[in-house]
């Protein structure tokens, strides 16, 4: 114990995200069997939860260290706009930490104010922590090359006003993008719309309107009256079917159930249909969301396929097939797991293929496994949503926004 109280704070939460990792491998490996599968994902998700909030606790050091102690030194003697500033940068990294809890213990119908604040002060937090650690990485590189090249470091890096300097722009940057982040989070969804050549489509269907939904993400920040306006949205467009690709929601029905009530609006005339993403696993309650969207005129297509025709009497048909998300498998949960062969039983090479895919991944290994699939509609990557998470998105990802072609696999 001596020694482990030696070390350093960032060595002591370090060990501490090993250790909460550490329980999430020996839960999922030992207890799959011995456990129903809502209490083990309410423990993965409180393991997940903590184990999040360590690591953030790593930024939060190195952003208090940053916005805090180098600004407050510079600044002279203690003061009380230093006071000041010293508890705005406590109380925003404080809501930040407390954005995941809002996701297991403040969902609700409509999202609470607290929820919101709690998720703005996360994005501002991202990208807060990306830009003071870009520039003070480049300040970093240039004192080195100083070094080599024979400057002095007065010279060559300039005095601790540029480092200040460095961290009032992050601060800067962050306002205007969160700002930003904010205007976009205000407006309508953006409707982007998009004709595609359908190989093997029947001549009935052309012109065929399918409006493609996913990644709503009903919880936390997104509630019943944002879910009206996007069903609004949905049916002046008129669609000849509607499909929601995964992440419709984040927490169980019995917290959302009265929010996807919008949902039953929908009345396209081949049908509404469903797939699962990563969330849904999340909430451990699948079945429950799976009965309760079929009680809106939802079909979910659990590693099936539906075949879509303009009339019942008609040879003209496509078919529709969705398969479950990757992470069920991964997540051990059971009965589901991408079945790409199961989803596809019954669809005829000679016929249009449609599938339904959450991740991009997922689209992937489905091309590779069946090139014969005419069209695969995704989501999961939200477009980047925000700055510098599209770089992830774009490096995690074989597909990352708008339509390929399968010759660019």
């Amino acid at each position: 114990m001596t020694t482990f109280g030696k070390l350093s704070v960032e060595v002591k939460v370090a060990i501490a995200s090993g250790v909460v990792f550490f329980s999430m491998f020996i839960s999922r490996t030992f207890l799959t069997e011995n456990v129903d599968k809502v209490t083990r994902s309410k423990l993965f998700r409180f393991q997940f939860l903590l184990l999040v909030n360590c690591l953030m606790l790593l930024g939060s050091l190195y952003i208090w260290k940053k916005t805090v102690v180098t600004l407050c030194r510079a600044s002279g003697p203690a003061s009380y706009l230093t006071g000041c500033w010293k508890c705005t940068v406590l109380l925003f990294l404080a809501f930040a930490h407390l954005s995941y809890f809002t996701l297991l213990y403040l969902v609700s119908e409509e999202p609470y104010t607290f929820s919101l604040i709690a998720y703005t002060c996360l994005g501002s937090y991202v990208i807060l922590l990306f830009f003071l650690f870009t520039f003070g990485c480049i300040e970093q590189g240039y004192r080195l090359l100083a070094r080599r090249s024979g400057k002095t470091l007065t010279a060559a890096a300039g005095t601790s006003k540029c480092a200040n300097k460095k961290i009032i722009l992050a601060i800067g940057v962050t306002v205007a993008l969160t700002c930003v982040g904010l205007l976009n989070a205000a407006r309508p969804p953006a409707l982007v719309h998009v004709e595609i050549p359908v190989h093997n489509l029947p001549a009935s269907f052309n012109n065929l309107k399918l409006v493609l939904l996913a990644d709503i993400h009903l919880g936390a920040t997104v509630g019943k009256s944002k879910l009206a306006m996007i069903v609004r949205m949905v049916n002046d467009l008129q669609p000849d079917m509607v499909v929601i690709a995964g992440d419709l929601t984040d927490s169980p029905v019995s917290s959302l159930g009265t929010a996807t009530e919008p949902l039953r609006q929908l009345q396209p005339r081949l049908g509404t249909y469903f797939i699962t993403g990563n969330h849904e696993y999340y909430t451990a309650d699948v079945s429950n969301w799976f009965s309760h969207l079929r009680s809106l005129n939802i079909q979910p297509l659990h590693n099936s396929n539906a075949r879509v025709s303009l009339s019942r009497d008609s040879d003209e048909w496509l078919c529709l097939a969705g398969v479950d998300d990757l992470e069920a498998r991964l997540l051990r949960y059971t009965g589901h797991g991408m079945d790409l062969e199961k989803a596809l039983t019954g669809c005829s090479p000679d016929r249009a293929i449609v599938l339904l895919a959450h991740q991009p991944l997922a689209a992937k290994k489905a091309l590779q496994a069946r090139p014969d699939i005419s069209l695969i509609l995704s989501g999961h990557t939200h477009g980047g949503q925000i700055f510098p998470l599209t770089i992830a998105a774009y490096l995690l990802n074989p597909f990352f926004s708008g339509l390929y072609k399968a010759h660019t696999l």
